[in-house]
Order: structure tokens, then sequence, then C-alpha cells
């Protein structure tokens, strides 16, 4: 019985020490420094050891302009202590008094206590730092490595170069680093990443260390640079020049394809479609893993079917076929067996075929996650042939078999496509809300963008005839009808003009004239809604696609620019916004050397 009395009792002071520990930042934070002072002075009792309590009441002092009582309390501080952290905590009581001859005195005393007490550099550079003196940080670093060859602060430095805008001293000093201690890489890499990323002067850092990578590379005549340039290039999203570093290194260790496997998955997911061709290319042609071969053929033909026009199709589908009897039809070639099913549906509509295909390939000794991608290609399938219900029935399962991932998240969203392609839009309407909460950004996107669809347009339109119109469209482009759909969406525009639905129309249209290639039809839409809708939430996306139009495929600069120009200055809350950002910069050639 009395332990346990005495657990209470340490418990509720516990309790009650961490309650006056957060009523003193309360204080501070509000700027009540009186009340403040007050509660670190009664903590500092309770804890007179403890240095970030003390600090605070100084701080405090400070704050009321109390200075003599804070250097009193200080100088008696180190007295008791003899720790260099209060040598600057002096200076710095003193330079808020403007004296700056004194301050700098007792700075300088400080680092000369680095020198008869090295372990005292750990506190002195951090509140240094802390202070934002940073030349007299890198003093204290610098100081301490000259005394003990053990130490290394290397990466400290590093960084208090870049805070101070020396950024060549920066990058050579973490360079030097990264090379003598490889297993700090990912770290100074993160950091590197974070100045080539910041706002100010980051094209100036980055051209910067293009160069210390290139001369590293060409000087030192060692693969590690290679890596690192590779690294870089893929933090600039430029693959192409990552994939001759890759090249490079594979040749001189030749062991694995990995990191050319990853570029390539990179180069997919940002779209670089003729890089990874390239890359996908050379792992062919460089390894004889059966996995690998199947998975590197897989995303070769569905580039190629992104890329084809009808008359493409015969040389593709005989591909496939060839693909499939040279590897078999088993678990592992699942990914090469979807694609057929959805060429032979989709484009070729072959439905029963492409259904033939689904159905066989749910007969093989598959896990759960290539279960939920055929029965995901099944429904879509199925929907394709408007074949509703059955379609949700299969989306659903998905969503009951592999509950809370994102596979289901995906299912989610499908269905409430079907819903809403069905007219269903009530029910829609409320799985895109749902979805507009998804931890993947693109699903997420996807459901705002559906959610604002349905809303704008029910507000607008009680009846929602328009909108029924539009998701007749929009079922058509699923479908793979081009024509049909841009039918349906130019009539919509002449039977409900100036109304509502007219901007989100025109986008639709821009967007399948881009996909059959007549981008001149393309850029009219778009035009259309950024001179006549350009109060709307779809000029951003009009802008941005016309930009990506001038940029990637009429190579028209000036005009590109003008775009993402108006982007950047415009629309700093568009989705699009950084990426317009990017593209600006690299126009304007501020990435070149």
């Amino acid at each position: 019985m009395k332990n346990i009395c005495i657990y209470i009792v340490l418990l509720w002071s516990s309790f009650a020490f961490s309650q006056n520990e957060q009523l003193a930042q309360y204080y501070y934070d509000k700027g009540d420094f009186e009340k403040a002072k007050i509660s670190y002075e009664q903590l500092l009792n309770t804890s007179p050891s403890n240095t970030q309590y003390f600090l605070r009441i100084v701080d405090c002092y400070q704050q009321l302009q109390q200075f003599d009582v804070a250097e009193k309390a200080i100088q008696s501080r180190y007295s008791r202590y003899k720790q260099g952290v209060f040598l600057v905590e002096l200076g710095y009581n003193f330079q808020l008094q403007k004296n700056d001859a004194k301050a700098k005195n007792y700075y300088e005393q400080a680092i000369e206590k680095i020198k008869t007490s090295p372990n005292d550099v750990y506190g002195i550079s951090n509140s240094f730092e802390k202070k934002v003196l940073l030349e007299y940080a890198l003093k204290a670093y610098e100081t301490a490595m000259g005394l003990q060859p053990n130490y290394n602060f290397n990466f400290q430095i590093g960084m208090l170069y870049g805070q101070l805008g020396k950024t060549d001293k920066m990058i050579d000093i973490l360079l030097t680093e990264s090379f003598a201690n490889p297993q700090n890489s990912n770290l100074i890499q993160a950091q590197l990443a974070r100045f080539m990323n910041g706002e100010t002067d980051a094209t100036a850092f980055k051209d910067a260390m293009r160069k210390a990578l290139i001369l590293k590379t060409q000087k030192e005549q060692d693969v590690f640079w290679n890596h690192y340039l590779s690294w870089f290039y893929v933090q600039q999203k430029e693959f192409g020049k990552a994939f001759i570093q890759e090249k490079a290194i594979y040749k001189r260790e030749g062991e694995s394809l990995m990191s050319i496997v990853n570029l390539s998955q990179f180069a997919l997911n940002e779209d670089d479609t003729d890089t990874a061709e390239e890359i996908l290319n050379f792992i062919l042609l460089n390894t004889k893993d059966l996995d690998l071969l199947v998975d590197t053929n897989a995303h070769l033909m569905q580039i190629k079917i992104d890329k084809a026009q009808p008359k493409d199709y015969p040389v593709i589908n005989a591909e496939l076929e060839q693909l499939l009897k040279t590897y078999e039809i088993t678990p592992f070639t699942l990914s090469l067996q979807l694609i057929q099913a959805h060429f032979l549906a989709f484009n070729l509509k072959k439905i029963e075929e492409g259904k033939a295909v689904v159905k066989k390939a749910l007969e093989l000794n598959i896990n759960e996650y290539q279960k939920a991608d055929v029965k995901m290609e099944l429904a879509d399938i199925l929907l394709l042939e408007e074949k509703f219900n059955q379609a949700l029935i299969y989306y659903s399962q998905i969503q009951l078999d592999l509950k809370n991932d994102v596979v289901a998240q995906e299912a989610s969203l499908k269905a409430a496509k079907t819903s809403y392609f069905k007219t269903d839009f009530e029910w829609a309407l409320s799985q895109f809300k749902v979805l507009k909460s998804a931890n993947t950004q693109l699903i997420a996107n996807d459901a705002l963008e559906y959610f604002l669809l349905i809303n704008d347009n029910t507000v607008a339109d009680s009846t929602q005839t328009a909108l029924k119109q539009f998701a007749k469209g929009d079922f058509l482009r699923y479908q793979n009808k081009k024509e049909e759909a841009i039918a349906q969406f130019q009539s919509i525009l002449k039977a409900f003009k100036g109304q509502e639905i007219e901007t989100v129309t025109l986008l639709r249209l821009g967007n399948i004239y881009e996909s059959i290639v007549d981008y001149n039809l393309a850029l009219s839409q778009y035009q259309q809604i950024i001179d006549n809708h350009s109060d709307g939430i779809y000029v951003d996306e009009a802008l941005f696609f016309s930009a990506e139009i001038y940029n990637e495929k009429l190579k028209d600069i000036e005009k590109a620019k003008l775009l993402y120009e108006k982007i950047i200055f415009n629309h700093q809350d568009s989705i699009y916004f950084v990426e317009a950002r990017k593209k600006y910069r690299q126009l304007r050639g501020d990435t070149n050397l």
C-alpha cells in the first residue's frame, strides 16, 4: 500500500510539473514575458541544473529589456558551471544593447574556451547558430576540428556556408564529405536537394552543383561521381542525362541493372516516355532475368499503345501475341496478359476476346493483389460494354478484398465514375466527396474534379439536363469513341451556350483533340476558355495544357513561356503552379551552364 501511495505521488508530481511547463510555454508564446519568467523561475527552482529553463528566463529578461539583471544571472551561472555557452549569452546580451565591442569580446572568449575545452564546441556553436551568428558558429567548428582531428563537423560547416550564401564552398565541402564518408550521402543529398528546390538562388545553386559534379567526374574518374551526377539529373528530371551516367556506371561495374530499372520507372512516372523507351530497350539487351524481361516488355508495349494510331494496331497485336507465346501464359506474364486484354477490348473493339483473356487469367494461381488487377480489368471491360451493374460488382469486390489499400481507393474511384456514367449523380457525388481526401494525390485530384463538375452543374441546373449530356460524352471518351465524343461535346456547346457546362466542355474537347494530335484545334478550345472564362476554375488548366503543347509539341518557346508565366503570376493556388514555374525557368535558360 505504501508503494502504491509513493507511485501515485510521483505520478501526480510528474503531471503537475508537465502542466507547469506547458503553462510557461503558453505565456512565452503569447508574449506575456513577465508571467513566463515567473513560471520558468519556478521550474528552475525545481530543476536547478536545467540549462534550457535558465536560458528561457534570460530571454524573458531581455524581452523585458532587463539587460542588467540578465547579465548578472548569466555571470553567476558561468561562474558556477564554467560552460562556454554562457560567454555567448553574455556577448549576445551586450549585442542587444548595441554594445558591439563588448559583444565581440565575449564571442571571442567563447572561441578561446574551445581551445582549452574542445567539447564545449557543441554548446557554443549551437548557441551561435540559434542567434544567427553564423560566422562565429563556423569559427567554432573550424577551431575544434583544428585541435581535434577526430572531430568531423564538415556537414555543419557546409550547411553554414550555404546559409551564408557561399554556395561554392558549401558544395565543395559537402561533396568532399560524401566521398570520404559515403554513409552520410543520403543526409547530405537531402540537404542539397532542399537548396536546389529553394525559392531563392535555387537556379544559381543548381548550376554550381552541376559544374562541381561534372568537374569531379572528369578529374577524379571515380564511379562514385557518376552515381552522384546521375542523382543530380534525376532531381532535375533530366532522365536522359541521368541515363548517360548510369550506362557509364554499368559498363564499368556491370553487376546490376537495378539503378537503370529504377531510372526507367522515374521517367515513366514523369511521362518522359521517349527516355523511358530508350532505357527499357537497353535493359532488354542486357538482361536474361525472366521477370525483368517480361516487366520491361510490358512497359514498352504500353508506351507503343499509348502512342499508336489505328494503322499501328495490327503490328502491336502481333507483337503482344508473340510475346505471350514466347513467355507463355503464367502468373509471371500477368502484366502482358492484361495489356493484351485491354488492347483487344478498347483499341481493337474485340470485347469478347478481351474478356476471354481476363477470365483465363483469373484461373491462374495468383495472389490477392494480382486478382485485384485482373478483376479491375474485367470491370473496366464490362463498363466499356455498358454493363454498369456487373462492373460495379467487381469494383466492390476489390474494395472489400483490399480495404484501405490504394488499389481499393482506385476501385472506389472507378465505381464512382461508373455511377456518374449511368447518371446516378447523387450516389456518385457522395463517393467523390469521400475520395477527395484519398491518400493518393492523383485519386484525390480526380475525385475533386468530378465532385466540382457534378456539384456546380447541379446548382446551375437542378434538372441536370446538360450534365447528363456531358456524362454521355465522357462515357464515349472512356469507350475510346473519340469522333462520337467530339460530336457529343460540340452538340452540348450549341445547346447550352453560355451556361455553366460550357467551360468544362471546351476543356474536354481540347483534351480529345490533343489525343488525336490535332494541336491547333486543341489550342483553339483552350483559348476560348482563356478569353471568355478567365474567372472560372478551369482557366489554369487551359493555360497549362496550351503551354505544354507549345513547349513539347510545337516547340514555340516564347508562347509557352508567356503561358507558364500567367500561371505563375495569376494562379499560385493551381496544382500546376510548381510544374509551370519549373518549366518556365528551364525555358528561360536558368538551368543551362
